[in-house]
């Protein structure tokens, strides 16, 4: 196990500390520091603190946890592993993100889910306990989006879902939806078929944050998916 105190450490010298290790990490008294992780794979890193903008960016194979906060850009064109958030985050959350996992317990800011996409067998997967701010799933190429809006009292998620949306589905657990939905995106409540594309990441996500999976599972979901007649489809999706 190595252990790297971040307090009063600067980005690059605490990323230099990073890359002189393997396998598992834990860091103490991180304060904003950035690109940490930054296109790492093969270790296991444990965060005790609040990382800086660009957590796990290019992230290709590596596990991240983070007990904290964390701030914009988490997983920014993530290759590949898992990054789990004991917290919120904030804006830009798996921007381009092509590959792996990002589990969240509480909420996510602006513009989550950005440019996500996939190509064969890279099928990213977002997760937010809480809600979202608006422009979630904006541009979205592919992947999978799952907000299931434990913050009692407050909207799963904000305006325009889905703006740009080209491939990928959204999934959010709430009563209604936003009425700005843009026409890009049709939107229905989800049915047990449905359901079953999200059980196994579901599943995983309880397990993590010690949720009752059977009882959310039975909950009314909306889907969201592209509007097959939008006519941009094929210039951003692999068919």
């Amino acid at each position: 196990m190595n252990t790297i105190n971040a307090e009063n450490l600067h980005f690059r010298d605490l990323n230099d500390k990073i890359k002189a290790c393997s396998g598992d990490i834990v860091i103490s008294n991180c304060f904003g520091q950035r690109f940490i992780a930054s296109g790492r794979s093969g270790i296991n890193l444990t965060i005790n603190g609040t990382p800086g903008n660009a957590l796990g960016a290019y992230l290709d194979g590596s596990n991240i946890t983070v007990n904290g906060n964390a701030q914009d850009a988490v997983g920014d064109t993530m290759n590949d592993g898992t990054i789990i958030i004991n917290g919120n985050v904030g804006d830009a959350l798996g921007y381009g993100m092509r590959g792996g996992k990002i589990y969240v317990k509480g909420n996510s800011g602006y513009r989550t889910g950005i440019h996500m996409k996939e190509y064969k067998e890279k099928k990213p997967v977002i997760i937010i306990g809480g809600g979202v701010g608006s422009f979630l799933a904006e541009y979205l190429a592919g992947g999978m989006i799952i907000v299931l809006g434990l913050n009692e009292g407050k909207p799963a998620a904000g305006d325009f879902l889905g703006t740009g949306m080209h491939g990928g589905k959204v999934f959010i657990r709430a009563d209604k939806l936003p009425d700005t939905l843009p026409k890009q995106v049709i939107a229905a409540v989800a049915t047990d078929e449905d359901k079953n594309e999200m059980a196994g990441n579901l599943k995983e996500y309880c397990t993590i944050f010690n949720l009752d999976f059977d009882s959310l599972i039975k909950d009314k979901f909306f889907i969201l998916k592209p509007n097959a007649k939008n006519p941009y489809k094929t210039l951003y999706t692999h068919n």
